[in-house]
């Protein structure tokens, strides 16, 4: 995308959404409120993520009053990550702002995420540097969180989990976002050269409803951050993880298995005990580190990024026309 201010940028706003009914209308005056008349045009695109309660209506009621309102209704829940990249598939702008739908969030930031992105970046992270949250089970397992995230991937930031990010177009396309991989879009754009940096933004409590999110989802992110790791170091080199476990493995194996051998010729001890099990198991074991881990991991890539299959199912689009949809799943 050239470098464009103001009136010449067509602004894309996608909001992941489940069950905030309450929080619709407030959050739809406060972005018109923020980006009405500063660019040349703009769309509001909800990420209905099967929510339970009344949000549809919701949404479909200011569809009515304001077209460039526009909803991708899931068929169920399919979670933050499916919900963010439905938004990125069909929008238009030439920049792409994402923020949540609870109102924490501020949309009068959006104008200052997107001037930055305007400076030369290709991503705009917000920093939620006075977070309004609870300290015990979301400010301090968010700190270490963000240092440890920080620390595998490399790609220093102080707030790895603030949703107020802006893209350049091109770069919202070309992720692919899975499982819950939305936290980490720096660090997965970060094995492609993308240049990116963060600002402080403003962060609310929350006024209605509960949040999505508690400590349960630690394990959750432990895992992905495997996943990233392994994604940013390996991906192109997956014997090097792989193989090197599976050789060690094996190498202990072959260790033992000279030390049951030595002792049987040289000190006539018996040969049947567990040790001779262990090598077996090792050595077995290590094969299948190096095999079904490898063939594994490459299927899981094709499944998600070879074959372009999307990890969600939507049930309608709303505001969308047929040229928007051409790729519908």
């Amino acid at each position: 995308m050239n470098k464009k201010t103001g009136k010449n940028i067509y602004l894309s706003i996608v909001i992941p959404l489940y069950n905030e009914e309450e929080n619709i209308e407030i959050l739809y005056r406060e972005i018109i409120a923020a980006v009405d008349g500063k660019y040349s045009d703009f769309e509001i695109i909800f990420s209905n993520d099967g929510s339970s309660d009344g949000s549809l209506e919701r949404l479909k009621k200011l569809h009515q009053t304001d077209k460039r309102v526009k909803i991708i209704n899931f068929r169920k829940n399919f979670g933050q990550s499916a919900a963010i990249s439905a938004g990125f598939n069909h929008c238009k702008g030439d920049v792409v702002v994402t923020l949540d739908g609870d109102l924490q969030n501020d949309p009068a930031d959006i104008p200052a995420v997107v001037d930055k992105l305007n400076e030369g970046y290709d991503i705009v992270n917000g920093w939620r540097k006075k977070r309004k949250d609870k300290m015990l089970t979301k400010k301090i397992p968010s700190f270490f969180g963000n240092k440890l995230i920080s620390f595998i991937t490399r790609v220093k930031l102080h707030d790895y989990g603030c949703s107020l990010r802006a893209f350049k177009k091109d770069v919202a396309k070309s992720l692919k976002l899975y499982g819950e991989m939305h936290r980490y879009i720096p660090a997965i754009a970060s094995r492609i050269g993308i240049k990116s940096v963060e600002i402080p933004v403003n962060h609310r409590e929350r006024r209605h409803g509960k949040s999505q999110y508690g400590l349960g989802r630690t394990i959750r992110v432990i895992l992905d951050l495997i996943t990233i790791k392994y994604l940013l170091t390996y991906s192109h080199r997956p014997l090097q993880i792989f193989g090197g476990v599976g050789l060690f493995m094996m190498g202990t194996g072959f260790i033992s298995g000279l030390y049951i051998t030595y002792s049987k010729y040289f000190l006539n001890q018996s040969a049947d005990r567990p040790l001779l099990f262990l090598t077996v198991l090792l050595i077995f074991l290590g094969f299948q580190v190096i095999t079904l881990g490898l063939v594994a991991e490459m299927l899981s890539r094709i499944y998600h990024e070879g074959l372009n299959k999307n990890v969600y199912s939507v049930r309608d689009f709303i505001g969308f026309t047929d040229e928007d949809i051409d790729d519908r799943p």
